[in-house]
């Protein structure tokens, strides 16, 4: 089995690199017509260039994974805010891509919470929808609309989650198809567990994106990885990267649903484990809170046990 691994968004081994540099609305209602514009593309240029020397840090680490930040353009989609985010920066844009290509990473987006389908407000819905649009305008931008994935959680179930599921299965219909193709779902560590994650993605054909760490604070007794991860691997079949999951461990007994600095490998084990005896290769994506240096302190660990190996800086096989 290989194991290739990746961070998200921000490597804390850079100075200075956050790709997530914003403005709060209230600020730039502050300033003049000339100031705003000038603003939002400063600093959108400054998110570009981060994430250009954090794919650079990648590709010097050989990291095969990377998580951009959704957060690369300040105020994208507020609706009060309406400039053009894709022209200014085609160069960037466009570099960004190449050097993704040219070194056959794996990249991704991942909106936040409020990017979800199951709500009974069409405004929601309407929100999303726009967002999912804006990620995707960006990965066409790049040149990476084809390859790159854009994986979102279910959403609230509203109490009453037979109905809510049924409102995505019909709100998921008013994402245009070339976006839907990108998506993957996520289960979440309070109300959709792998289980009913599988069911809705295997209705829709969109790619499970197990997370790990969710399936533990959130799953039945009858939810065994033995009968998640065959659902999982199959649903990923017909994709041209191997499955992917979600590895981070709890901060503590006490916030377990809360992420830790760094990933306690005898926790994410029987998960690898597992992935082991099904002979099937993994891509990673670590989501500790110290990102880029909990993922290389994880590979250590896991290089030490009998039987892996560490074949690049980012990539395992056991």
């Amino acid at each position: 089995m290989i194991l290739r691994f990746g961070y998200v968004s921000h490597a804390l081994s850079l100075w200075d690199a956050s790709p997530a540099k914003t403005i709060t609305y209230t600020n730039w209602k502050k300033l003049n017509r000339e100031e705003r514009t000038e603003k939002l593309k400063s600093i959108t240029r400054q998110n570009l260039e981060s994430t250009l020397r954090a794919l650079h840090f990648n590709v010097a680490h050989r990291i095969p994974l990377y998580r951009f930040s959704s957060s690369i353009v300040p105020l994208a989609t507020h609706p009060e805010v309406e400039w053009d985010y894709i022209s200014p920066f085609r160069e960037l844009y466009k570099e960004i891509g190449k050097l993704v290509k040219k070194h056959q990473l794996r990249t991704s987006f991942h909106p936040n919470q409020f990017t979800l389908f199951t709500s009974d407000k069409p405004h929601v819905t309407n929100n999303a929808v726009t967002d999912m649009n804006y990620h995707y305008r960006l990965l066409e931008a790049m040149g990476l609309a084809e390859e790159a994935y854009i994986n979102i959680h279910i959403g609230g179930a509203y109490g009453n989650k037979k109905a809510a599921v049924n409102r995505f299965h019909e709100n998921i219909q008013k994402v245009p198809s070339a976006v839907k193709s990108r998506m993957t779902l996520e289960n979440d560590d309070k109300t959709y567990t792998a289980t009913d994650v599988l069911h809705i993605c295997e209705r829709e054909n969109i790619p499970f994106m197990f997370d790990y760490h969710h399936y533990q604070a959130n799953k039945t007794e009858d939810e065994t990885l033995e009968n998640i991860l065959p659902r999982f691997l199959a649903l990923w079949k017909d994709q041209p990267f191997p499955p992917k999951a979600h590895l981070s461990s709890p901060k503590s007994k006490e916030a377990f649903r809360s992420h830790a600095d760094f990933v306690d490998a005898t926790f994410v084990h029987p998960f690898l484990h597992a992935m082991k005896q099904c002979g099937q290769d993994v891509d990673v994506m670590i989501e500790a809170k110290k990102k880029d240096q909990a993922m290389l302190r994880l590979i250590e660990e896991l290089a030490a046990f009998r039987g892996v190996k560490r074949l690049e800086e980012g990539v395992l096989q056991w």
